[in-house]
């Protein structure tokens, strides 16, 4: 049976096609296979040029040389015919196409490749494109992929985000959160020192993403000043929503991004609201006082959580705007945290008296301890049980506040969904090698971060896919799209397409994808 099998020549940098014939040799009893050179690939349209392999020329070969012969192929199509699938599924093939016509393959095949090619940079597409099925069908070189990077705009980008966005399941609670992506860059404007959340020396940019809650599906996402902490972005991101014309919305953000500034904005804007809130804010603690005990009573006990829940009803502002609190208790933790505390005040204690002096203790846990000097020089150590019993108070505890009338088990339910966003910024940093960016151009950052937010949508999508059909304990990630990726297609000449062999296997995962199984045509 004859193959297309491609080979770089090193030395010139050049890939050369040959054609594979596989034999029986009766002699040596084993399969053979003998090789033709047919051509050159060329870099820029993946396309086969017929060459004698030693640059010797003649009148014949000159005539014909820039014509591309159309010959039979063997490449890998099982795992993007899944992005295939899971693109019209989404409309996100049609969306790319209406925004960008002009470089929606590149920008698909682009984001096939970082899905599959998992951290290897993008000079190295070249071999990957030879051997896979991918829209775009050609090589798209280093300064190809930078041309395209810059090439997209932000009208594009608004227009792309306000697509995606019609496509949301209604009434579904937006996750929204941010990450911080640390960078080498000296000239990017908006790399800046801030509060890393990976404790990362570098400076950085922060990356803010919108979620949705059900779908658990990104739609829009912002770069801005790494310097920026999270309260401050709200009002920026209402009004990109009413921009994108999201009217009827419904946030849930965690406690980062919670002032009562952003309260206020929230209920005039008339926008819905689930946040996590800090224990030591004087109305949430005020308002716990007046009811801990009644909280940890077994009518307030829910099993599934093994927790306890209550909700109060306030109010808000000077307009008086309903606002409810959740309150929730987890003993186990409130044990845990205790013990953990009285382990570091005893290192602490050990470390004080053994130096002499406070030095080197965490300024975390300076305010537990009293230190007295003794008229013979030594110290006594004393550890403050009332600073710490105070600090104990809120151990266990937990809050979320809501515009929203709903249970306390929903609220958490709600908020629960929101690591969603958590796990695609891991997904965004590990599989898609965004945890520190090289980049020196503000056009190149911003149209990679596109490119990257396009496969992070591909990503999202399978991994909500595994969770519903419970398909990690089979599978990995990385295991799952392996075993797809095996799965080869066929050109021979003019005739169809055809597809390899596929094992029950593979066809479970496409069904369990939510796609058709591949069929030939």
């Amino acid at each position: 049976m004859a193959a297309i099998v491609y080979q770089l020549d090193k030395r010139s940098g050049i890939t050369y096609a040959y054609e594979s014939v596989s034999f029986w040799d009766k002699e040596k009893k084993q399969s053979r296979a003998k090789r033709t050179l047919i051509g050159r690939v060329d870099k820029d349209t993946n396309e086969i040029v017929p060459t004698d392999g030693r640059c010797k020329k003649d009148k014949k070969k000159k005539e014909s040389i820039s014509k591309p012969i159309e010959l039979s192929s063997r490449k890998y199509y099982g795992a993007t015919y899944l992005f295939d699938e899971i693109g019209d599924k989404l409309g996100l093939t049609k969306d790319l196409k209406e925004c960008f016509p002009n470089s929606y393959k590149q920008i698909l095949s682009t984001a096939y490749y970082l899905i599959l090619e998992d951290n290897n940079p993008l000079m190295r597409f070249e071999k990957w494109g030879i051997t896979h099925k991918h829209p775009y069908s050609k090589n798209i070189p280093s300064q190809r992929s930078s041309e395209l990077f810059a090439s997209i705009s932000e009208d594009d980008k608004m227009k792309f985000f306000k697509l995606q966005g019609k496509r949301k399941v209604d009434k579904e609670f937006f996750a929204y959160d941010t990450t911080s992506i640390s960078s080498y860059s000296k000239s990017l404007k908006q790399v800046q020192y801030g509060h890393n959340k990976e404790n990362d020396k570098l400076a950085q940019i922060n990356l803010a993403v919108v979620f949705g809650e059900k779908s658990n599906l990104p739609f829009y996402y912002r770069k801005l000043a790494g310097n920026i902490p999270d309260c401050k972005t709200v009002n920026k991101l209402l009004d990109d929503l009413d921009i994108l014309g999201f009217n009827n919305v419904n946030l849930v953000m965690d406690r980062g991004f919670y002032s009562k500034e952003n309260i206020d904005t929230l209920y005039e804007s008339n926008k819905t609201f689930l946040l996590s809130t800090s224990m030591n804010l004087k109305f949430i603690k005020e308002s716990l006082e007046s009811f801990d005990k009644e909280l940890q009573s077994a009518d307030n006990y829910n099993p599934t959580y093994e927790l306890y829940c209550k909700t109060v009803k306030k109010s808000w502002g000077d307009n008086n705007k309903d606002i409810y609190l959740h309150y929730y208790y987890n003993p186990y933790k409130a044990t845990n945290q205790s013990i953990e505390l009285d382990k570091k005040l005893i290192e602490m204690k050990e470390q004080i008296i053994n130096n002499g002096t406070i030095t080197g203790v965490s300024k975390s846990l300076e305010k537990y301890f009293l230190i007295e000097k003794n008229i013979d020089n030594t110290i006594t150590v004393t550890i403050k049980d009332d600073i710490v019993s105070k600090s104990k108070q809120t151990y266990g505890y937990f809050t979320l506040i809501t515009n929203k009338d709903m249970t306390s088990t929903l609220a958490l339910e709600i908020y629960r969904n929101k690591d969603v966003v958590e796990k695609a910024f891991g997904n965004l940093k590990e599989r898609l090698n965004m945890r520190r960016t090289l980049v020196s151009s503000e056009q190149s950052l911003d149209g990679k971060l596109f490119v990257e937010f396009i496969a992070l949508i591909y990503l999202s999508y399978i991994k909500k896919q595994m969770q519903d059909n419970n398909m990690f304990k089979d599978y990995t990630m990385q295991t799952l799209l392996d075993k797809l990726d095996l799965i080869e297609c066929f050109k021979y000449k003019n005739n169809k397409l055809q597809i390899g062999e596929i094992l029950q296997k593979q066809k479970d995962i496409y069904t369990k994808m939510g796609v058709e199984i591949p069929v030939s045509l």
